[in-house]
């Protein structure tokens, strides 16, 4: 029986590898303690602004069994996204590298798909189900404890091999597996680059991130006006941010991915600052009809480019 449990462990993160995946760490299904008490005190401070989502099944984000019945293992994968292309304006309006290619939730969704079908076909019948940043399931508190690295004081999960630039998704299953050992380690140390170089002051205090503070938040999950007191401290971000990863000496250690569906669209990088200023709604459609920058929408993207004008 023990040696079936490795040996089925052993094919999925193998797999996993094949499928174009980072890495793969396995933690058993649970409900998560420390977690609880640090949920509740953040949204308590209101540190999620409107992102209204967040106080929505809290009992299902503390306990995976609740959202998968009978789950016994929770597979947490990371895929890389760094890419050390640039937008060739310095002066354009910045956008996030994770939204440079198409949207990640479809690339890991067909990923995660193609690994539970392997898993019915060379383990058997398990029942499970793949999420991706997109339902109650605390994404970096299952990759640390399935040993994929350690939350950063910027909140970002970082690994000592490969920084932070990847995405993080998960599988719940009711098969049993082998389990790695929870990442026990922080390798930030005395360092606070991240806490220092944040324009906008959102990183509260090491390890917590003000969500209503951040860039990232501001430029896409806010559906109001960006509130003025950010005026002149978005450092010309009109759609996300990646000044705390940026500045991460750990990130030394990114290396290009080697996902084609990350690849930019052929005209974003060119898009001057004038072309992003301007910018009219089929443009928007044409350059960004995959990619995840359609969550702000064509008429949030122009909120946010009106609002970094001097």
């Amino acid at each position: 029986m023990h040696s079936q449990i490795q040996k089925n462990t052993q094919l999925i993160k193998d797999e996993a590898l094949r499928l174009g995946f980072l890495s793969c760490g396995i933690a058993k299904a649970d409900f998560l303690e420390q977690e609880a008490p640090r949920l509740e005190k953040w949204l308590k401070q209101n540190a999620h602004g409107e992102m209204a989502y967040m106080e929505n099944h809290f009992d299902k984000r503390l306990d995976p069994r609740l959202l998968v019945d009978d789950a016994k293992s929770i597979i947490s994968l990371s895929l890389n996204y760094y890419t050390d292309k640039k937008q060739e304006d310095p002066a354009a309006p910045k956008i996030s590298k994770y939204a440079y290619g198409k949207d990640y939730h479809e690339v890991i969704k067909e990923k995660l798909r193609s690994l539970l079908s392997f898993i019915h076909e060379n383990i058997g019948e398990v029942s499970g189900r793949g999420f991706v940043d997109s339902a109650p399931v605390m994404d970096k508190a299952w990759a640390q404890k399935s040993g994929l690295g350690w939350v950063g004081k910027n909140s970002n999960l970082i690994s000592k091999k490969s920084g932070s630039f990847f995405f993080l998704a998960e599988l719940i299953i009711d098969l049993p597996l082998a389990y790695d050992n929870p990442f026990q380690n922080d390798y930030c140390g005395s360092c606070t680059r991240c806490i220092d170089a944040c324009p906008t002051d959102a990183i509260a205090e090491p390890f917590v991130v003000d969500g209503s503070k951040c860039i990232s938040y501001l430029t896409i999950e806010l559906k109001n006006e960006i509130p003025t007191v950010f005026k002149n401290k978005m450092e010309n971000w009109a759609f996300g941010c990646d000044i705390c990863q940026e500045v991460c000496p750990w990130n030394r250690f990114s290396i290009p991915h080697q996902t084609n569906d990350f690849n930019p669209h052929p005209d974003l990088l060119s898009l001057s600052k004038k072309d992003l200023t301007e910018i009219t709604e089929d443009i928007f459609k044409q350059v960004f009809k995959n990619s995840a920058v359609k969550r702000t929408k064509y008429l949030g993207l122009k909120r946010n480019i009106e609002f970094l004008k001097p």
